[in-house]
């Protein structure tokens, strides 16, 4: 049994396009950053806790739990989710013009394995006038997302270029978590 420990839509779409079968169970953590932490450590833990937590409250050994979180860094800051209407201009204005990069961190648990892995890939964005970031924020688009954009909506238009993996993009990397599925037998 595939138990997705979020409840991210996009993880879910994803998932389900890959064509796995799959319960959710979100994990309620808290996504503080520890100081002077890595991109990369700060998603692989958390995506670790959302799956430990999950497994823990399941009480099913046989069960397999996928955890995964994503942050958007830019010369090594994380771009988190925005606080608000003001938050998400701000990271927009950062992003305009520059190439930034998307990191998800996977964590798969059994009752024998834990696994961990990242995925990384670079995100080129064209610049974006005052006009187009206060249009873009104003459909609500970015408000739940990391670094205040969806490349799969309205935002695809700023973004002539990526380096890796898109669905990383997207919120995950689904051959890294085929990978990570098919080693644990699932």
């Amino acid at each position: 049994m595939l138990v997705l420990a979020s409840a991210s839509p996009r993880r879910r779409e994803l998932l389900t396009q890959a064509g796995y079968q799959f319960e959710v169970h979100p994990a309620h953590i808290p996504e503080h950053l520890h100081l002077n932490e890595d991109p990369i450590a700060y998603v692989t833990r958390l995506a670790r806790q959302k799956a430990e937590a999950v497994y823990a409250q399941l009480s099913k050994p046989e069960a397999t739990v996928l955890g995964a979180d994503t942050t958007v860094t830019l010369d090594n800051h994380i771009l988190g989710k925005p606080e608000d209407r003001e938050d998400a201009t701000r990271m927009l204005r950062l992003l305009s013009g520059r190439t930034h990069r998307v990191i998800t961190g996977v964590v798969v648990i059994t009752a024998t394995s834990t696994q961990t892995a990242a995925e990384v890939t670079a995100v080129q964005f064209l610049t974006l006038s005052e006009a187009e970031i206060a249009a873009y924020i104003s459909t609500g688009e970015p408000m739940d997302k990391a670094g205040a954009y969806a490349i799969q909506g309205r935002a695809a238009r700023w973004i002539p270029r990526i380096e890796g993996c898109y669905f990383n993009v997207v919120g995950l990397p689904i051959s890294l978590v085929s990978t990570l599925l098919e080693s644990a037998s699932i």
